[in-house]
């Protein structure tokens, strides 16, 4: 699947974010796409240093399954902020912000976040983003609804969207696993996955993502990542964020992907699917 790059910064995307959503204004797409804010920009080909590609992308995914992990990787590869609506979140909830006490009750129920709560963040966090001068984006967590996505239609234009898929069990042991560093809010997975192959389906094997000996003692559980919780979470996935995968496959810029194990076997094959290269992987292939 060709990806398509965009070249000019994401002026003001944020204020249009915003604006979109207060006024409620689904039915004007294409008067927003006839501004000046859309005339401007022009895709380009490929170059050769991916860090020189301004691109607009989408992870898509159940909870859980490793979008941060790899659209983190993707944003120091292609040198765009890594923008995750979950972490946005957390940051709130543990600030003595106004929305902290019904951001926690929402979480601790394994709800969705509201769309006017979401809306809000992301638009904050792409005004501070503008302010220190970024450009492009990869976007984990948003869109999480077909409204969103419209919104999102609305005010500017997504290159690819990246649907990542995982097999249920994997990704049930995948969230009782994670852990974070109380100290330097590292993310790691004590859990060691080992599917065996039987009807037709693939196994499939994950090594414990461990922490190094200095973050070892201070690993703590999300207090939402019970198995009750989690399948709760799942659940409303399926209910609520699915259709955003077909509204993205109807207009040509869904790329399905299975993960096939862990990072090691799924990060060079994501890469494949998207035309990118890894400089790193391909110097320690030939060293």
């Amino acid at each position: 699947m060709a990806v398509s790059l965009r070249a000019t910064r994401t002026m003001s995307f944020s204020s249009l974010l915003s604006r979109t959503f207060s006024s409620a204004s689904l039915n004007s797409q294409a008067d927003l796409k006839s501004a000046p804010f859309f005339a401007q920009r022009k895709s380009l080909p490929l170059r050769p240093d991916p860090r020189d590609r301004n691109v607009q992308w989408v992870f898509l995914g159940c909870p859980g399954v490793g979008k941060g992990t790899y659209a983190s990787r993707l944003s120091n590869l292609l040198g765009v902020p890594h923008i995750a609506t979950g972490d946005l979140v957390r940051e709130e909830l543990n600030s003595s912000g106004p929305l902290a006490s019904l951001l926690k009750e929402i979480v601790n129920q394994g709800q969705l976040v509201s769309d006017e709560i979401i809306i809000n963040l992301l638009s904050k966090r792409l005004e501070a983003g503008e302010a220190k001068g970024e450009s492009g984006f990869i976007l984990d967590g948003f869109p999480r609804t077909v409204r969103q996505a419209e919104i999102l239609e609305g005010v500017t234009d997504i290159d690819v969207v990246v649907n990542l898929k995982i097999q249920e069990e994997a990704l049930l042991a995948k969230c009782l696993g994670r852990r974070i560093c109380s100290e330097c809010g590292g993310n790691y997975n004590v859990a060691s996955i080992d599917i065996k192959g039987e009807n037709g389906k693939p196994g499939m094997y994950m090594a414990p993502l461990l922490p190094p000996p200095h973050c070892a003692s201070k690993l703590i559980q999300r207090s939402d990542d019970t198995e009750e919780v989690v399948k709760e979470r799942l659940r409303v996935y399926d209910e609520m964020s699915r259709p955003v995968e077909e509204f993205y496959h109807k207009r040509g810029k869904l790329l399905e992907f299975n993960l096939p194990g862990g990072i090691p076997e799924s990060w060079p094959k994501l890469l494949e699917a998207l035309n990118l290269e890894d400089h790193e992987i391909k110097q320690s292939a030939a060293a």
